[in-house]
């Protein structure tokens, strides 16, 4: 990966969340694909991020709320994000 990047075009947004109820959804965005990577692991099962407050959200095993939505649990860590289309050099966002 290149050097620390925090904004610009080719850089994931601040904070992202894959379920389309959310306020921080964005289905162009991942489209391209956005890699995380949680201290220091390249994780794929990652449900929500943002970078800036440093923790990433995921499911909780099979479990789900009243709502029929999976639990999730919240991590706090450092994160990175890269758009996964732009190869290995690709900018990562940091905090």
């Amino acid at each position: 990966m290149s050097e620390e990047t925090v904004s610009g075009p080719d850089v994931p947004p601040d904070r992202l969340a894959i379920n389309p109820r959310s306020d921080y959804f964005d289905a162009d965005v991942l489209q391209r694909g956005v890699g995380i990577r949680f201290k220091g692991v390249v994780r794929t099962n990652v449900e929500e991020y943002c970078i800036s407050e440093g923790w990433v959200r995921v499911q909780a095993g099979k479990t789900m709320d009243r709502h029929g939505q999976p639990l999730t649990i919240r991590l706090n860590g450092p994160v990175e994000a890269w758009f996964e289309d732009l190869g290995e050099d690709a900018p990562v966002a940091r905090a």
